[in-house]
Parts: structure tokens; C-alpha cells; sequence
């Protein structure tokens, strides 16, 4: 070490060495840490913010020039963060992931009111509606700033919302006094996060800045998406053989009915599937005399959508029609011997 180094070590006060070490024992304690911009924030408000980190985060404000030894110091690229040490800024740390701790201080910002000389972080409005101010004054006032206010029904109302100070302009006297009267807190006063550092990697507020709501949406239809995908590809999984016995057991089922296959399992659909193919048989039949008692008058069976039913019915349907015009074609009888010789060939068939 050289004599200057040696010198400048020494003139090193005790207390900004314990400081430093103070601040390299927080760093080193939590797993994110983040800087924070404090600029224009009152020191009451700033205490209750602190009170409502208590337990879920430390905020720690010193020099900035103690800030960026202890960051470099701290050494496992915290130094990453000396960039945004400039102006009022203080360390944030907590064992959260930087998206939580990013939505914590987002949701522990509170409105405030804007003084003359302050930048409009947004366009500051001035709603329309009633102002509950008797006739004076101050109605000259709202239209000197460029609100559209008049005097209606006893009092000074605004008549549409008036943009009085758009995004990035300086607000001016006349505006921050209206503002004022009106109660209107146009600014939010809170720690807004400049960078945080977290298992190795910088992320700027951009970078955390997500709408939860949309992004648990996003994280549900993938996981449905990925379930079906597996089921479809018969891939079993945990979370996916129940579903893929079910969907085997529904399939060998639908088989079983369309093959007819004889099954205990199988007996009532079967049955169920026989009668409506009797009774869509029996429907397309006009003549009644050629039908068995417990048939006449039937309706043809309204199927399951989907069901086999319905399709062997129709199957049935079609190739009754298309033998019934075979035979029609074929057959040199009379209409009455062809009616006569069908109702005996349907009565011995239904005994």
C-alpha cells in the first residue's frame, strides 16, 4: 500500500467505517437489495413507510458515497446497483423476491398533494361535477387555470373533466392553490424502486412491473393447456392417469357398444341400445295392423347427443328405407299382397 493510500485509510473517520460495516452486514444478511428514490417524500410519511416495511423489509437511508463503498464492498455484484445511488436514495432489503417486494412498495404509496414548481407525473385533472363551493371567486379561478366551471343550481360546477396541467409541465401557482381547495391529490409519495439485485441478476422496475391478475391467467391456461396436451397424447403423469383411465374406460365402453360385445358392463346400454333401434324401426312403419301391440303409436327415441344409439338408429333407419325401396323396385305383387306379406314377416319377427 502507498504512503497515500496508507494516509487517505487513516483520515477515514470511526464512524463512517462502522457505518459502512453496518451497511455491508445488511447487504449481506438478505437476499434482494434494491435502491430506492426517497426525493420529496416527508420525513413523517417516511417513517410510517419504514413502520410498514417492519418485518418484511429493511430501509436503510446514509450518505450516498457510504452507500457505494458498502455496495462495492459487499462484493457478489451489489455493485451492480452504485448506478442508481444518485440524489435522496436509500437501500431496501428484504428475503422476498424483488417481484413482491416491487408490488409491496407500489401498494404502500399514498396520494399527496402537489406544490407549485413540482413536474405533473401524469396529466392533472380536475373532474367534472360539483365543487360543494358557494358562488365567488373561485369560480374565476377554475377557468384561469382552463377548467370549464360555472355557476349552476347555487354553486361553482366543473362541467366536463378539464386537464389543467398535462404530463411533464411545471404546475404553477394558480394550479397547486386550486388543487388545494379542491382536495385533490394528484402525485403518489412512496419509495419508488430504481434497481434491485437479487441471486445474481439486475432487474429494473420495468422488468417487475406486471399485472398479477393477467399473469395468473396466463400461468392457469398454460397448466390447462399442458394437461390436455398430455391427456391427448396419452402421456401419464400424477396429475394426469386418472383422466387418461377415464378417457380409456369411456373409449373400450363406446367399442363394446358399437362391436355389441356381451358384458356384464355392457348389458343395460345394450339392452337400451336395442330398444331404440326397435322402437326408430317400428317409427318408420305407417301401417299399425303390421306391428305388435307395445309398438303401435311409438315415437321414434330422442338419442343422447352423441349417443351410439342414435347413429346405429340411423344406420338402421337408412337401410330399412333402402330395402323397402329394393323392394319395391323388385316386386311384381300387388301394394295389397306386399302389405299383407310384410305384416306377417314383422308379426312372427315380434312373436
Amino acid at each position: 500500500m502507498s504512503a497515500e493510500e496508507q494516509r487517505t485509510t487513516e483520515e477515514v473517520p470511526e464512524w463512517k467505517r462502522q457505518e459502512v460495516a453496518e451497511l455491508v452486514d445488511l447487504l449481506e444478511t438478505y437476499d434482494s437489495v434494491g435502491v430506492v428514490n426517497v426525493t420529496g417524500i416527508p420525513s413523517k410519511q417516511l417513517q410510517d413507510m419504514r413502520r410498514g416495511l417492519h418485518g418484511q423489509a429493511a430501509l436503510r437511508m446514509s450518505r450516498n458515497t457510504l452507500l457505494v463503498r458498502a455496495l462495492e464492498e459487499a462484493g457478489d455484484g451489489l455493485d451492480t446497483l452504485t448506478e442508481y445511488v444518485e440524489g435522496e436514495v436509500g437501500l431496501v432489503a428484504t428475503n422476498d423476491n424483488p417481484f413482491g417486494l416491487y408490488q409491496q412498495l407500489e401498494n404502500s404509496k399514498t396520494p399527496a398533494p402537489i406544490n407549485a414548481g413540482e413536474v405533473a407525473p401524469n396529466d392533472i385533472v380536475v373532474p367534472e361535477g360539483d365543487t360543494g363551493i358557494d358562488p365567488g371567486p373561485f369560480v374565476g379561478e377554475l377557468q384561469t387555470i382552463g377548467a370549464n366551471a360555472r355557476i349552476q343550481e347555487g354553486s361553482i360546477q366543473v362541467l366536463d373533466d378539464s386537464v389543467v396541467t398535462e404530463e411533464g409541465e411545471t404546475v404553477s401557482d394558480d394550479v397547486s392553490n386550486v388543487l388545494s381547495e379542491l382536495g385533490i391529490e394528484p402525485k403518489e409519495v412512496g419509495l419508488d424502486l430504481r434497481g434491485v439485485f437479487s441471486e445474481g441478476v439486475l432487474f429494473t422496475p420495468e422488468e417487475l412491473e406486471i399485472d398479477v391478475d393477467e399473469y395468473r391467467a396466463d400461468i392457469q391456461s398454460a397448466a390447462a393447456s399442458a394437461r390436455n396436451l398430455s391427456v391427448n397424447a396419452a402421456y401419464p403423469t400424477e396429475r394426469t392417469a386418472p383422466d387418461l383411465i377415464a378417457k380409456g374406460r369411456g373409449e373400450a365402453k363406446s367399442l363394446g357398444l358399437q362391436a355389441s360385445v356381451e358384458s356384464p358392463d355392457l348389458a343395460d346400454d345394450l339392452v337400451s341400445k336395442a330398444d331404440a333401434q326397435v322402437r326408430a324401426l317400428a317409427a318408420q312403419i305407417d301401417d299399425e295392423d303390421a306391428l305388435p301391440e307395445e309398438l303401435q303409436d311409438v315415437d321414434a327415441p330422442a338419442a343422447p347427443a352423441g349417443g351410439e344409439a342414435d347413429t346405429t338408429a340411423d344406420e338402421q333407419s337408412d337401410e330399412t328405407q333402402a330395402s323397402e325401396a329394393d323392394d319395391a323396385d323388385d316386386s311384381d305383387d300387388d301394394d295389397d299382397d306386399d302389405g299383407n306379406a310384410g305384416a306377417e314377416g314383422l308379426g312372427e319377427m315380434f312373436g
